[in-house]
């Protein structure tokens, strides 16, 4: 799990939507999965994002005429047509909301919107999930579940990259960058939160 963070406008959300392919960058490599992306074509991108990523982001993009279940269960049928339902029904119990899976976004919370959201993205079976502000319209306890969720998801050959202001979400991460001005300022290795401060503290300062 890698979280990146920093200032106001030091470039957090512009450099994960470059490594997602989601935005062309102005230089340099990206690579995904042993494929260099930069340049790629449409078509073979949207391909491999479909194959390889996942995305979780502040909005949680849900249907609002789909359930729970119906939404986790989309990207499977846009991508494959038939699929195994007990794939959706796992995912749904790994985020603890098998017994909401018939309601309609707009009868949950927002924590509960978001676990959908990592439920749908877990069902695809990603390499690598890429969470753009996750909790930032949660309050502080549900984010803490929603950072447990997705620091739970990188397991195994699945990584997980992170933009947060969340100084404790940034904690769970086995690696922070700390960007300044659109560029690397700091990695640290197993840091807390108060190791997290201390150096967006000198980042911001220009320290």
């Amino acid at each position: 799990m890698l979280a990146v963070v920093g200032p106001s406008g030091s470039g957090k959300s512009t450099l994960l939507h470059c490594l997602a392919g989601l935005e062309p960058p102005s230089g340099g490599s990206v690579r995904v999965g042993g494929a260099e992306i930069v340049g790629m074509g449409r078509r073979r991108l949207a391909a491999l994002r479909r194959e390889q990523m996942g995305f979780v982001f502040q909005q949680y993009n849900l249907i609002p005429s789909l359930s729970a279940r119906e939404n986790v269960a989309l990207p499977l049928r846009l991508a494959r047509g038939r699929f195994d339902p007990a794939v959706v029904d796992r995912a749904l119990d790994s985020v603890g909301l098998t017994e909401h899976a018939r309601r309609l976004p707009g009868r949950l919370s927002g924590g509960q919107q978001q676990r959908v959201a990592i439920a749908r993205v877990l069902a695809t079976r990603p390499a690598i999930v890429f969470a753009d502000e996750p909790t930032g319209a949660l309050d502080t306890a549900t984010g803490a579940e929603v950072m447990q969720l997705l620091r739970s998801a990188a397991s195994g050959d699945r990584g997980v990259v992170v933009v947060t202001h969340d100084l404790e979400a940034a904690a769970l991460a086995d690696r922070v960058i700390v960007l300044r001005d659109g560029e690397v300022y700091r990695e640290l290795v197993g840091a807390t939160s108060s190791d997290v401060l201390d150096v967006i503290s000198h980042a911001g300062s220009g320290a």
